[in-house]
């Protein structure tokens, strides 16, 4: 039997049937279409699947899609924005080489991004500690630290001059 499921993904109002155990990474891939969303381990290990849900970081393998009934969920979709120009922390990653082969990029920029909404300073060691639960087996993390602070520094004085 099929629940009705309404909430926001993106900016963009959604409402779709879903089975009632099915998780939030199965309807935004399938369904959806959402693909930039990645599956990696399925226990919430990994972060691969991690999306927003009200701004706040989760792992959509390990989360029932009825749990978004009436929330916002961002994808690595959401981020971009008009033109496909990529967001700050989008392309801090392409330019510091924190994408490496890019199946964690996605969880990685999302957090990323949550962690910059909260605070727009970090020290490397925030960083690492808001991007724990997000896994790469390319690097060694220093290029990933570095483009979270690219973006940082980017976004910070973007504000600045949206200011002045």
């Amino acid at each position: 039997m099929s629940v009705t499921l309404s909430f926001e993904v993106n900016g963009e109002p959604a409402r779709l049937s879903v089975e009632p155990h099915a998780r939030l990474v199965d309807v935004l891939r399938g369904p959806l279409g959402l693909v930039g969303t990645k599956e990696g381990c399925s226990n919430g290990e990994c972060g691969a699947c991690t999306v927003l849900v009200d701004g706040r970081p989760v792992c959509s393998c390990l989360l029932p899609a009825l749990e978004v009934e009436g929330k916002q969920v961002t994808t690595i979709e959401g981020l971009v924005g008009p033109g496909g120009k990529l967001s700050e922390v989008q392309q801090a990653f392409v330019d510091k080489g924190g994408i490496q082969c890019g199946f964690c990029s996605p969880g990685m920029i999302l957090s990323a991004h949550a962690l910059l909404e909260q605070n727009p300073s970090p020290s490397d060691a925030d960083v690492r500690d808001a991007l724990t639960g997000n896994l790469c087996r390319c690097t060694g993390y220093a290029q990933i630290v570095e483009s979270v602070q690219l973006a940082a520094s980017t976004k910070r004085q973007k504000k600045g001059a949206d200011h002045a």
